[in-house]
């Protein structure tokens, strides 16, 4: 396992998956990763679990192989926030934010590449296999992704502007003897891989003050 990364805008070191690649350049403010091809975070809904294997056959569509940044969370609330820019080539390349407990409980915040040639807000939730759900399409290449914890409760937020935030989805997610890990994430799991660029990110301790209002 290689060491730990400083990121800027981040006051603890997050630690990378074995043979990613990240780049952090304090000056440009800047997180940089190329995701590693046919990679991604996913447990098939249809029958998969986290192991990958349905009556004894492994499934295709389980992979748990994209590169990571992770460091755990610190206690009490918290918002992690980025702006993610991704050079989208194949279908279902993506930058993301990530919050991992193990391999059968973790979600996602993705800015990824939609099978209609869209840029689009996507959120997954494992709990043994993951749902998978849409929020809206983004015209550009970059969007503002968040990650918040008010208590027991996640919430997902995102924004165009950096400024006013809509809410993806709250939700809880624990499993006994598992310490909350939060981070970035690239995959690409069409395709032979896709540069993704996170900037302005902030980790901001405290409670945030309301899921709906924008804030």
């Amino acid at each position: 396992m290689t060491g730990s990364i400083p990121v800027p805008g981040i006051p603890f070191a997050l630690t990378p998956s074995q043979g990613s690649a990240w780049s952090a350049d304090a000056a440009a403010g800047t997180l940089r990763v190329t995701a590693d091809p046919h990679s991604d975070i996913f447990v098939d809904p249809a029958g998969a679990g986290a192991s990958g294997e349905t009556g004894g056959q492994v499934n295709a569509e389980t992979l748990l192989n994209a590169v990571t940044l992770l460091a755990d969370a610190p206690e009490g609330d918290f918002q992690l926030s980025a702006r993610v820019r991704v050079s989208f080539r194949s279908t279902f390349d993506a930058g993301v934010l990530l919050l991992w407990l193990n391999r059968a409980y973790w979600a996602k915040l993705c800015f990824e590449f939609s099978p209609d040639g869209e840029a689009m807000v996507v959120s997954v939730v494992n709990r043994e296999v993951a749902d998978d759900a849409n929020a809206f399409v983004v015209e550009g290449e970059e969007v503002w992704l968040r990650l918040s914890r008010i208590g027991r409760v996640f919430a997902f937020h995102a924004s165009l502007d950096g400024t006013r935030w809509s809410m993806i989805r709250a939700f809880a997610l624990d499993t006994p003897g598992a310490t909350a890990r939060i981070g970035f994430e690239a995959q690409s799991p069409t395709g032979d891989g896709c540069d993704v660029i996170f900037s302005d990110v902030a980790f901001t301790a405290g409670t945030l003050g309301s899921l709906r209002d924008g804030s």
